[in-house]
């Protein structure tokens, strides 16, 4: 990888934030929000691979859509290529969403059922107007071939694929509009682990081939592991840490990211490794915690963590941790 000031920034987010308001029994009740994103701020490089990892529930994959506005952010600023894309009309974004691409989870539930892949594909290159219509069918074996499908593969539907090759589909589609930023939104989870090793090997290699960009949204530390060039860690719609890949995982500095970084299995029954257990339950993102989001489950905790929320500080090349006490913990 190339040194970071070498590379273009793709993606700027600033002070994202997306509340989703709740439902109340009362009229004389406030109002009150879930707060998903929280003040979320980072950047992504071109041809890197970012990946956001964390527990269920902490705001990842909000993240993804507040940036792609399938949700409206509630408040912040997401930067593409220098230009504020929460700024642009329908008609803009319509025009721009040809760049920015998604793979999800389900490939089943994003795949229309009474389409064939023909169908499925062609429709993502009419509305883009990437290709023009004699063309299409020649590009339309071409990403077939990216993905290692074949051809006959045009005419059938969804539900005559296996799993993985549904996702197969889905990086094809996302392909076809010659993007230059794909979010995968949990793109191997729903799938068994020798075809997850098969469809993560897919996308680092048209990474390489496309020099494509990835944020790259997982629970599962062990694939982040394979495919990132950094990760950033969140609880509870707050980023608690972000670092390149080797020096997270080597020598992590917040509480948070020990304990998810220890709950990864060791394939050899001989290694033992300390567990870090942690305390309680995730609190409520409709009521947060005071101070540090973490103080509540964390080991460490103080009167300060409980008061004062810790900022996000550099704490080495490209390091940055949220916490009051990383320097302590880091000796």
């Amino acid at each position: 990888m190339q040194a970071q000031a070498e590379k273009k920034l793709l993606l700027q987010v600033e002070n994202l934030k997306q509340y989703f308001p709740v439902k109340s029994d009362s009229l004389f009740k406030p109002k009150s929000y879930v707060k998903a994103v929280d003040d979320v701020s980072f950047h992504l490089f071109e041809g890197e691979t970012l990946s956001i990892v964390g527990e269920s529930g902490c705001g990842k994959s909000t993240t993804g859509r507040a940036i792609l506005r399938l949700d409206e952010p509630t408040d912040g600023k997401v930067y593409y290529s220098g230009q504020n894309i929460l700024d642009l009309n329908k008609k803009e974004m319509r025009k721009l969403r040809g760049d920015l691409q998604v793979i999800f989870q389900d490939p089943f539930a994003s795949l229309n059922p009474r389409q064939t892949v023909k169908q499925i594909l062609n429709e993502a290159m009419a509305i883009q107007e990437v290709v023009p219509k004699p063309k299409r069918m020649e590009r339309m074996l071409e990403l077939l071939g990216y993905v290692g499908l074949p051809p006959e593969a045009l005419d059938r539907y969804p539900h005559e694929f296996s799993g993985g090759q549904r996702q197969r589909i889905g990086i094809a589609r996302a392909l076809a509009v010659n993007p230059k930023l794909i979010i995968c939104d949990e793109a191997v989870s729903a799938l068994d682990v020798s075809i997850q090793a098969q469809i993560l090997n897919l996308l680092k290699k048209l990474q390489n081939q496309f020099q494509l960009t990835f944020l790259f949204i997982s629970h599962d530390l062990s694939v982040v592991r394979h495919i990132s060039d950094r990760v950033m860690v969140m609880y509870l719609g707050k980023v608690v840490e972000i670092a390149e890949k080797k020096a997270l995982f080597d020598s992590p500095l917040h509480p948070y990211t020990k304990a998810l970084l220890s709950s990864i299995p060791v394939p050899d029954p001989e290694l033992k490794r300390e567990r870090v257990i942690l305390k309680g339950d995730v609190p409520s993102p409709i009521n947060p915690p005071s101070g540090c989001r973490f103080h509540t489950r964390c080991p460490f905790a103080t009167e300060k963590c409980n008061n004062e929320e810790p900022a996000l500080r550099k704490l080495g090349e490209n390091h940055f941790v949220s916490c009051h006490y990383a320097d302590e913990l880091a000796k």
